[in-house]
């Protein structure tokens, strides 16, 4: 198998670290009515279309097992800390308690036949299994065993319990269960939908890298050199596949298989790169993860819009009420109009989104253009402050242009407000470092980390930024 040379930063800061961004609110602790609820023993139950039974759901326990803890190591109050850390343990043991040993490890079942509704060939007769659990319930027994208080007899417990888990991502193909196999050209895969025979699946990215996340923690917990190959695997083999899950300027692609475009993923895409960012310290995730922001920017974003003196076409596109993108409508256009003011001036936005076939658009949400769209362009038309920001860790090296060029470079207050500007230009390439990256009134813009220009702004389009791996 192709391994690139990637290496594991395990010192990251807390919510750096895996799943820490998805944390349970206290008011879904104890769900009891919908399609995943808990049980007498707080276990987290699958429940098909909000009926009365109730099935096992690895991922689904795993994951709220994992928010669980995510909640619990920033909960203040005592009692709703124990409750989370029960919560999480309650999942660990039922997956324990339900496990398949099979091949020197420890495999987690799914319940309930499934036939995916999209994808053609994820058809399961229950009990099946997948490396998304493998590697999601992994993090679950490793973050358990590292909680302060632990006994040793559960630390124990759930240290044996990883060490299980992960012997199944060391299993291949050659016999069953599997869940990860290496294709044609050499690369690893974790496979979230295992195929039904040997080697075949839906080569889904989110989770494949969801599973990643378990390996990583698995590798900082016990230095497991095994694990860091392992990883490094799978983030050779992510990284060679960033062209066919990018779908340029529109959602990105679900999966390797069928390659059908993910307006519910495209967001998870992004957090996900970003978080291989974290821990591999390599610059091209980071670049990823910002050429998807570009492709479809999450909408959740309003504000005012200042618009310049002058005229601006504004557009009805065929949308859900709240703007958002519809499959009927695909944001036909639906009405044009040219309206022009004699001063510069500002509207109310409820989101900002990429309009299907078309550039990045604003909908502005009162006054006498209440549901029309303006498009996005600096000066004429952009939305005030600093959003979407991409952290990055270690900082990007951005390279200003040489030959005199002159680059603009602001200090810019998160509502947009201008607090300072200067130009500066270089007689030969200079670089910097960037510690961020984020959509700055109007434009993708780096912030400069030191020097001369600290806590400046510069527009992307004026500067270049490393996007090679940092391997070897």
């Amino acid at each position: 198998m192709i391994r690139a040379g990637y290496r594991l930063v395990t010192d990251l800061p807390e919510p750096m670290r895996p799943w820490r961004d998805r944390p349970v609110a206290w008011g879904n602790v104890s769900p009891t009515t919908g399609t995943y609820r808990v049980d007498a023993d707080g276990v987290y139950l699958y429940h098909p279309g909000g009926g009365a039974e109730g099935y096992d759901h690895p991922v689904g326990q795993a994951q709220f097992g994992l928010g669980c803890l995510a909640s619990y190591r920033t909960e203040t109050d005592q009692a709703r800390r124990a409750l989370f850390l029960t919560r999480a343990s309650a999942q660990a043991d039922r997956l324990i308690g339900r496990r398949l040993e099979a091949r020197g490890a420890w495999w987690f079942p799914y319940a309930f036949d499934f036939a995916h509704a999209v994808h053609s060939g994820v058809d399961y007769t229950a009990p099946w299994y997948s490396g998304m659990a493998q590697g999601e319930v992994l993090s679950l027994f490793v973050q358990l065993a590292q909680i302060d208080g632990m006994s040793t007899a559960d630390r124990d417990r759930y240290l044996e319990a990883a060490d299980r888990a992960f012997a199944s991502l060391e299993a291949l193909d050659d016999g069953y269960p599997w869940a990860v196999n290496v294709d044609e050209a050499g690369h690893l895969w974790i496979q979230e939908y295992p195929g039904a025979t040997p080697g075949t699946g839906d080569y889904t990215y989110n989770g494949m890298i969801f599973a990643m996340f378990g390996v990583w923690d698995y590798h900082a917990a016990t230095g497991s050199q095994a694990a860091a190959a392992l990883y490094d695997a799978c983030a050779t083999t992510i990284a060679a596949h960033l062209p066919r899950l990018r779908n340029v300027r529109w959602h990105s692609f679900y999966c390797g298989t069928h390659r059908v475009p993910a307006p519910t993923y495209h967001q998870h895409h992004i957090n996900l790169l970003r978080q291989i960012h974290w821990q591999t310290g390599s610059p091209d995730f980071a670049d990823a993860a910002d050429r998807l922001v570009d492709d479809y920017p999450s909408p959740a974003v309003s504000g005012t819009v200042a618009l310049e003196a002058g005229a601006h076409t504004l557009y009805r596109f065929d949308t859900a009420a709240s703007g958002a993108w519809t499959a009927a409508g695909g944001d036909l256009e639906l009405e044009r109009k040219t309206v022009t003011f004699s001063r510069d001036t500002s509207a109310p936005a409820s989101m900002r989104r990429r309009i299907q076939g078309r550039g990045i658009y604003y909908r502005i949400s009162d006054g006498p253009y209440a549901g029309w769209w303006v498009g996005e362009s600096w000066s004429a038309a952009y939305l005030r402050g600093v959003h979407l920001p991409t952290v990055y860790r270690p900082g990007r090296r951005v390279t200003f242009p040489g030959g005199g060029v002159p680059v603009a470079a602001y200090r810019i207050a998160n509502d947009g407000t201008e607090t300072s500007a200067k130009t500066v230009s270089f007689p030969e390439p200079s670089n910097a470092p960037a510690d961020q990256r984020a959509i700055v009134n109007g434009r993708p813009m780096y912030r400069i980390a030191a020097g001369g220009l600290t806590g400046y702004w510069v527009a992307a389009s004026a500067v270049t930024a490393d996007s090679q791996p940092a391997v070897g």
